[in-house]
């Protein structure tokens, strides 16, 4: 993670720009009177699902929230990275040589993994060969939107297709071994060793990161023999399965929206889930949860509910993920008057864990394709975890004995303890009381014992250990997945790759742009902070040939040094046709742009039109009307140019 990634993720977005302008919540997003020009209208919105702002009306700008402030402040990027990470408490402390290289190393790794994973697609959906992983997604109900969404693959028979492909793409093998694509074989004998693809004959799902980048995969065998039926990434630089929760990148939003996390095991339970809308679904891959994966989870919610399946390894699994959630989960403490008077301080869970139970030889992959109102209202009757640890009790438990009825209170008690609302625990304290036949105040002082230890006090300025970074908060999403950087075939990337390679090239792209009837190349044609830092310097002539801009600020080293990796693998092109390259490049950034704003619209249509703001309503069908029209125009430019390379003017905007 970037500095300006961990910047991002410690900041909330929307408590940073009400602090300049007065925000409302209007459904999931916020508006206000855009501080940039004089409107009576508010047309300024802020999505803090992938934080990010947006002025829909005449400024037309948006970005995040470093470009928010810079723009708001009068600040270059150096500055406004200052006054954040100040605010987020993250130390600027350039990185040393051997964090830097780190750095390069394991982008290199994703680079490799996510070519893979587009070879993988391709074969699935282009190649003869694909025919049978075509057939079993269509047999498990799966259709091209969700094969497409989750860049799903094949990965063909034979021992060398992928190796030979990344090989041809100048990748070493010593990293593909490292990204976990290929495996070595030692032939003692020969004194020689070979390498052979992992992964053959197998339905392919990418795995991605919390920012969507792929860092692994899982691989589901197609031939009734082959074995294992499902094979992972074995642990690589890049992926950790214990520490990976599938599907997390896509359900992220949703989960914060929703309010809960609903944890299942498999990627097909993940995958049938999110094509049936039901978006707030991860999957744990087969293992228990772990704290890592839970503190992934709970930033974006403190509402868990686990559907696991109803066999014995399924309970068992519950039982583990239960009881991990509850050493990793955050508690709160509370002050509590002893019958003594004194003062003592019992700690409560600060989240509500929740089991799903599934109708029996059912996974959730069965009940979401049969029955979805069974699915929801399974999800709605989800039972706090202490009832569900009652009904083990009683399944599992002589509780006519007294080792049955001692063994009760040894696992409900601390859990009654942990109840954050009074009137449930006394409630639960009752339910104990009656299920071993014992006196309630006897079970409330039974209960009251098993209490967690104090919490310890909070550390003094002079204490060495005491941390100096503010303490992370739910922030809007990922930053470095709301960049260019997630797919080499971005136009921003592209276009800034080629420009830091040939910056001499500016005044020409720039008379281009001017002579087809477009705005000139500017840092608004970019919403993200590294994005706009070096488009300014490509601006203001502080880059050289190569990508060499001696002055960069330190957060900004890693996007370079990936401008700089896509830049150099690029094929050596003519003057003119480096010059079209890069126009084009613009002209596809902006009608990505328009597209953005796009699918952005619906929302604020549909929330204008709930709230009765008449006003908003048409103002928002009047931008539509405009966004396709120019969407129209540059399109119909841009196939002009593929098509004949003459230069065509369209109206200025």
């Amino acid at each position: 993670m970037t500095t300006v990634d961990e910047i991002k993720e410690r900041l909330d977005i929307v408590e940073v720009i009400s602090a300049y302008v007065p925000l409302r919540k209007a459904g999931r997003h916020y508006k206000g009177l855009c501080p940039f020009h004089q409107e009576r209208t508010p047309s300024f919105v802020v999505f803090p699902e992938t934080g990010t702002w947006r002025c829909f009306g005449a400024c037309s700008t948006g970005g995040d929230v470093f470009s928010f402030v810079m723009k708001r402040e009068n600040l270059d990027f150096r500055e406004a990275l200052e006054l954040l990470a100040r605010k987020a408490g993250v130390d600027l402390a350039p990185p040393t040589a051997a964090q830097s290289q780190q750095s390069q190393y394991l982008e290199r790794l994703r680079e490799i993994v996510q070519a893979a994973a587009l070879y993988y697609h391709s074969l699935l959906r282009q190649s003869p060969q694909g025919e049978v992983a075509r057939a079993y997604l269509a047999r498990r109900g799966l259709d091209d939107a969700t094969v497409e969404a989750f860049q799903l693959g094949y990965a063909p028979e034979g021992w060398d297709h992928l190796l030979t492909y990344l090989r041809g793409k100048g990748y070493s093998v010593e990293d593909l071994l490292a990204a976990g694509l290929i495996v070595a074989k030692e032939h003692e004998a020969e004194g020689r060793t070979s390498y052979y693809d992992r992964f053959r004959h197998r339905v392919m799902v990418p795995i991605r990161d919390l920012q969507g980048h792929v860092i692994g995969f899982g691989a589901r065998a197609l031939a009734p023999d082959q074995q294992p039926k499902y094979l992972n990434t074995p642990q690589t630089p890049l992926f950790d399965k214990s520490a990976v929760l599938f599907g997390l990148h896509a359900a992220k939003q949703a989960i914060r929206a929703r309010g809960q996390a609903i944890i299942v095991e498999g990627y097909m339970d993940v995958l049938a889930a999110h094509q049936h809308g039901e978006t707030n679904v991860v999957a744990s891959m087969g293992t228990a949860l772990t704290e890592q994966q839970l503190k992934q989870l709970k930033r974006f919610t403190n509402t868990f509910v686990l559907a696991l399946d109803a066999d014995a390894a399924g309970q068992a699994a519950t039982r583990r993920g239960l009881a991990q959630a509850r050493e990793a989960l955050d508690r709160e403490w509370v002050p509590t008057v002893t019958a003594t008077g004194l003062v003592r301080h019992e700690a409560r869970l600060a989240a509500d864990l929740r089991v799903m139970t599934l109708p029996p030889g059912m996974d959730p992959d069965d009940v979401i394709r049969s029955d979805l109102a069974l699915w929801r209202r399974l999800v709605a009757e989800a039972r706090p975890v202490v009832d569900y640890f009652f009904d083990l009790a009683r399944q599992e438990l002589d509780l006519s004995t007294a080792q049955g009825k001692a063994e009760a209170v040894e696992r409900l008690a601390p859990l009654i303890q942990e109840v954050a609302n009074e009137v449930q625990r006394i409630h639960y304290t009752q339910q104990l009381a009656r299920l071993i036949q014992a006196d309630e105040r006897t079970v409330e002082r039974l209960v009251a014992a098993r209490r967690s230890p104090p919490p310890q006090p909070p550390r003094s300025e002079a204490d060495p250990g005491r941390a100096t970074a503010a303490p992370r908060r739910p922030g809007a999403g990922s930053a470095t997945a709301r960049t260019a950087l997630a797919a080499e075939s971005g136009p921003a990337l592209h276009c800034l790759a080629l420009l830091i390679m040939r910056p001499l090239l500016l005044p020409d792209v720039q008379s281009e742009l001017t002579a087809l009837g477009v705005a000139p190349l500017s840092e608004d044609d970019f919403d993200q902070a590294e994005q706009r830092a070096v488009c300014a310097a490509l601006l203001a002539g502080a880059v050289a040939d190569g990508g060499q801009w001696l002055d960069a600020p330190a957060a900004v080293q890693p996007f370079l040094d990936t401008l700089r990796r896509h830049g150099q693998r690029l094929p050596e092109l003519a003057r003119p046709q480096l010059l079209k390259d890069v126009v084009d490049s613009v002209l596809r950034l902006r009608i990505a742009a328009l597209k953005a704003r796009s699918r952005q619209l619906p929302a604020l249509l549909h929330q204008a039109e709930a709230d009765g703001q008449a006003d908003e309503l048409r103002a928002y069908q009047v931008l539509a009307n405009e966004i396709k029209q120019r969407r129209h125009d540059l399109e119909r430019l841009l196939n002009a140019r593929t098509l004949t390379g003459r230069r065509q003017a369209v109206p200025s905007w």
